[in-house]
């Protein structure tokens, strides 16, 4: 293969220790050609010629602004509303029977499809009293978390959506804005976006949490990584509080004080006399 950069083993072994040192992601051997297509643009942008000169340039100064470019290379934002939506009617019928105000942490926000269809689900379950309910949304990707801010759509990314739930929940674009919607004012502001890092010491959400969605994300992290992120989740997870985890993840087999109680949902049982 003709590469337009130099990249060689060493170079993707160290790309590998970096994104894991930083952000806990283990890449597989086999992402190497992955991981020269999105750094490549990186390399393009900052006119450099070859692999190592960037990665020395990253552990030259710990404190550049580059490694957050780095990261957002590095990570995946599969996402989209109501994704795997067998946890929505879940988390609906858990809210009702929470102690207002209720609060659930997304801990990938991505592009912002799952804050904002917790912030549906949350509103169609709560009714009035979804006004003092908050989705804080979290990810590590700033560039993602620019796009989930502004709250915009192509009515492709929502055509999954029933007619009523876009009738209510999102205003339809019109004229430059043709062929995009807008979340309501009223659903968009019970979501509040920030970076977070799940490998930093110290995490910004720090209240109780009725519920975190954290899913398809501890498959990008080795089992210390997991049980590490899933024990601190239990320090901010409200007596019976669930834990949203993707469709090809075990919570349970990583840290057994959480129970399963459906499909890929976790809860940390109520201590005696806690309600």
């Amino acid at each position: 293969m003709n590469s337009e950069f130099t990249f060689t083993d060493s170079d993707f072994a160290k790309v590998r220790s970096l994104i894991h040192g930083k952000a806990g992601i283990s890449l597989g051997e086999q992402k190497a050609q992955m991981v020269y297509s999105r750094l490549s643009r990186r390399l393009r942008e900052l006119q450099m010629t070859d692999f190592a000169s960037y990665l020395r340039s990253l552990e030259a100064d710990p404190n550049s602004a580059e490694w957050q470019s780095f990261i957002n290379s590095l990570t995946t934002n599969l996402t989209s509303f109501f994704r795997e939506a067998h946890h929505f009617p879940v988390l609906a019928d858990h809210v009702k029977k929470c102690t207002e105000p209720v609060t659930v942490w997304c801990a990938a926000a991505s592009t912002g499809e799952e804050p904002y269809s917790l912030a549906i689900t949350l509103t169609e379950a709560l009714g009035a009293k979804a006004a003092s309910a908050r989705v804080i949304s979290t990810d590590i990707d700033t560039a993602v978390l620019a796009k989930a801010a502004t709250a915009t759509f192509t009515t492709e990314q929502v055509k999954g959506m029933s007619p009523e739930r876009l009738r209510k929940f999102f205003h339809k674009g019109t004229g430059a804005n043709e062929g995009k919607v807008r979340v309501r004012a009223e659903v968009a502001g019970l979501v509040k976006f920030s970076r977070l890092n799940l490998l930093d010491p110290s995490w910004s959400v720090k209240e109780p949490v009725d519920a975190i969605f954290c899913r398809n994300v501890m498959i990008y992290f080795d089992k210390p990584t997991q049980r590490k992120i899933l024990e601190r989740f239990e320090t901010l997870l409200k007596p019976g509080g669930l834990l949203f985890a993707g469709h090809s993840e075990n919570a349970s087999l990583v840290d057994p004080n959480f129970k399963s109680v459906g499909p890929t949902v976790y809860q940390l049982p109520r201590k005696a006399g806690v309600r």
